[in-house]
């Protein structure tokens, strides 16, 4: 007898807590901080108060066909949304952790939530923020917003695909993998490439594009 793969779904204790008090959850993540190209998406979501939806978990977890479905659905079921991108020059003036807190802490004050949770994120601001380690698999607030912002970089790195071709960034994504890395000392770096990041500053090469 086959045995059937258990489907993996948020518990949700926070909201559960929260939304009990009528409170507005607002779940923030990012995607892209370990690419050494293309901009850091962060996005934010608040669902209303009971919100189900047993698909909705971490983005890595799910096919690139589930995200964007699901992407559709969170666009249409939120309450509120909102999606940054941080570019590489503000990357690598503050680094990727502030650049990434920078983008939250804006998120968390544009957003109607009563209370704010990130995926492992501290923001010091003047709200309740509950940081909670692998959110994006604890909370649907989370989640949601791992996907709008997994969804959204992915579909700009197949932009920039197009425009760098020799790169294999709608593969990579961006990410140091061999090709990308070999690439890098073929043709160089382009304006996209985060020059603050090691493997890219190492490189001597850079060419106009």
């Amino acid at each position: 007898m086959t045995k059937q793969k258990k489907t993996k779904i948020c518990d949700n204790t926070y909201e559960m807590q929260y939304w009990s008090e009528n409170c507005l959850i607002t779940g923030i993540d990012e995607a892209g901080r370990g690419p050494l190209a293309g901009p850091l998406s962060v996005a934010g979501v608040v669902f209303p108060v009971g919100y189900h939806n047993e698909e909705i978990y971490d983005s890595k977890s799910l096919s690139e066909k589930q995200r964007n479905r699901l992407y559709d659905i969170i666009i249409h079921d939120a309450l509120w949304y909102e999606i940054m991108e941080v570019d590489e020059a503000t990357i690598d003036r503050y680094n990727i952790l502030e650049a990434d807190r920078n983008a939250m802490r804006k998120i968390a004050l544009d957003s109607p939530g009563n209370v704010i949770l990130t995926d492992a994120m501290k923001l010091g601001i003047d709200r309740p923020v509950i940081d909670l380690v692998k959110g994006d698999q604890k909370s649907i607030s989370i989640a949601a917003a791992s996907i709008l912002a997994k969804v959204t970089r992915d579909r700009i790195m197949e932009m920039y695909d197009g425009m760098y071709p020799q790169y294999g960034l709608g593969r990579n994504k961006g990410y140091p993998t061999k090709a990308h890395m070999e690439a890098i000392d073929v043709y160089g770096i382009t304006p996209i490439h985060r020059r603050s990041f090691g493997p890219v500053k190492a490189k001597q090469i850079s060419f106009d594009f």
